[in-house]
């Protein structure tokens, strides 16, 4: 759906990157680490899974416990009616490949919808050259809805209405109550009835929106001399996913 703004300048709603909330202090395991010594480390650091390193710090995969789970049954064969363990394994042979990453100024926004779709934990984060910086996860995500409602509500009043729509936020009343945020007041058109809506949504720890703005005026027919058409789509936009190299 198309919606009109009053200026010949798109603006949007900037969503927090990865690097402000990503962790830096990353356990790595590199292709030839034995299958022991993974175990070992995600039980040291109490964590589910790690990046795999190949040539030049660059990541080539991840280990997950349910990579691990995976290789101890693959890596049990049949052998004159009995089992043979064969204990040499390495990360290289268990490791999910090519890794799922992102890069440091990805969303939060994105690498949440990405985290969905691919059915992962965690996302290594990578430079542009492919080499680890930093890792982020499902609960690194869900942080920014730890955010306070005083800090949602003065973000929604001067990004959304201040620096997004132009307008003079004390046109408005903006009250947010455990991440639910409720409009109410007086806007120009009922366009921009909609356009705060979905803006407010796209807050970062905006969990939903009460929208009980009210409009001057209808405008279902907008003067294009007056205004620029564009799309506002403010769901999250899933980035093409940087992938490791292999080994």
């Amino acid at each position: 759906m198309k919606r009109q703004i009053v200026t010949g300048e798109e603006k949007t709603v900037k969503h927090r990157e990865i690097n402000t909330v990503m962790a830096t202090d990353v356990a790595v395991v590199h292709g030839d680490t034995p299958f022991k010594d993974v175990v070992a480390l995600l039980a040291e650091r109490h964590i589910s899974g790690v990046p795999v390193l190949g040539p030049e710090q660059r990541v080539v995969g991840i280990v997950s416990e349910s990579d691990l789970l995976h290789g101890t049954t693959e890596h049990h064969k049949t052998f004159f009616g009995r089992h043979e363990h064969q204990p040499h394994s390495v990360a290289a042979d268990v490791m999910s490949s090519p890794a799922v990453c992102v890069h440091p100024d990805t969303t939060v926004a994105h690498a949440a919808k990405l985290l969905a779709e691919e059915g992962v934990r965690r996302l290594p984060v990578v430079d542009a050259d492919g080499r680890l910086v930093g890792i982020v996860s499902r609960r690194d995500v869900l942080s920014v809805f730890l955010r306070s409602d005083k800090d949602l509500r003065e973000e929604i009043l001067d990004e959304v209405f201040g620096r997004t729509l132009w307008m003079d936020p004390g046109e408005v009343s903006v009250e947010v109550h455990s991440g639910v945020a409720t409009l109410r007041g007086q806007v120009e058109t009922k366009a921009l009835v909609d356009i705060a809506g979905s803006l407010t949504r796209g807050v970062d720890g905006v969990v939903d929106v009460h929208n009980h703005l009210t409009h001057a005026r209808d405008d279902a027919r907008i003067d294009r001399a007056h205004g620029k058409f564009v799309e506002f789509d403010h769901e999250p936009l899933k980035p093409m996913p940087h992938r490791g190299g292999s080994l």
